[in-house]
């Protein structure tokens, strides 16, 4: 007698089974503990209003016009000089005095002047967007000589490749174009020096300032005649545009940077931090 083999029915997992409702539970339950905790949030929210005092407050974005902080932001007050010999400030890409640092803020002094960021230029027509002779230019000297020495009763001081004083001092200013400042450190303003060739052709000018810089112990400089930016292009160009007035007004502003950055170091809250050891030992030429 022959016996019919009948299949087996196909087993299943009762896991497998259950799997789909499982994951609709936990989902569920997801849900549920983010729900709660949300209304939870929000409950202690609206029953502890004083939460809002302790959130860390946004950053307030630098001034688009000088750069500077808002809590030391001068330049709100400062309306532009139209002044006959341009300014052209050329600013190494290291310099990063935000608070105490003034290139910026000279440029946003005058109609005609620009700051260049960078290292090396091919020629002065490059920075400019226009054709330019360098020779009809200025550039504030970094070498070792000293105009208290060579001209000690001239506060302008035409130097020659040699360091000495140029014959005709006031016929060597008196067609000049325009003037550069070299804004960084020491170092980084002579490493601008020695990258850009074109330099070597502008006339080359020291100053014999009656006073230090303004800036006192905030910073130290490499030498007593090492003036800052700004009041390298206060003294340069109140004096070749014979207009005292320029060297007020830069001043002015200055005094009222030096003034807030003081009040804000001294404490309180929004007060500055107090520069770096190394960057305040890092005496700046211009």
């Amino acid at each position: 007698m022959r016996v019919r083999r009948v299949n087996a029915a196909p087993r299943y997992s009762v896991q497998a089974a259950l799997a789909p409702a499982l994951t609709a539970v936990n989902a569920a339950k997801r849900k549920g503990a983010a729900m709660t905790a949300l209304a939870y949030t929000r409950a202690m929210n609206e029953t502890r209003p004083d939460r809002a005092k302790h959130t860390a407050p946004a950053e307030t974005a630098d001034c688009p016009r000088c750069g500077k902080p808002p809590e030391l932001c001068v330049c709100s007050g400062v309306t532009p000089i139209d002044n006959r010999i341009g300014l052209l400030v050329l600013q190494h890409p290291q310099e990063q005095d935000k608070a105490l640092g003034t290139a910026r803020l000279t440029t946003v002094h005058f109609k005609n002047a620009l700051l260049k960021i960078g290292l090396s230029w091919p020629s002065l027509s490059k920075i400019l967007g226009r054709e330019a002779d360098p020779q009809r230019w200025a550039i504030l000297y970094l070498g070792s000589v000293k105009a208290a020495q060579i001209a000690p009763e001239r506060e302008l001081v035409v130097v020659n490749k040699k360091g000495e004083a140029a014959d005709n001092q006031e016929s060597a200013l008196r067609n000049i174009e325009g003037v550069i400042l070299l804004d960084g450190t020491w170092s980084q303003a002579k490493a601008l020096w020695w990258r850009n060739a074109w330099m070597l052709k502008c006339k080359r000018v020291v100053l014999n300032p009656r006073r230090p810089s303004r800036y006192g112990k905030l910073r130290r400089e490499a030498r007593r005649d090492a003036l800052s930016t700004i009041e390298s292009a206060a003294m340069l160009l109140s004096r070749l545009e014979r207009r005292p007035e320029i060297e007020t007004a830069l001043i002015a502003t200055f005094e009222r940077l030096l003034t807030r950055y003081r009040d804000q170091k001294g404490g309180g809250p929004g007060a500055l931090a107090s520069p770096a050891p190394g960057r305040q030992a890092d005496a700046k030429e211009t």
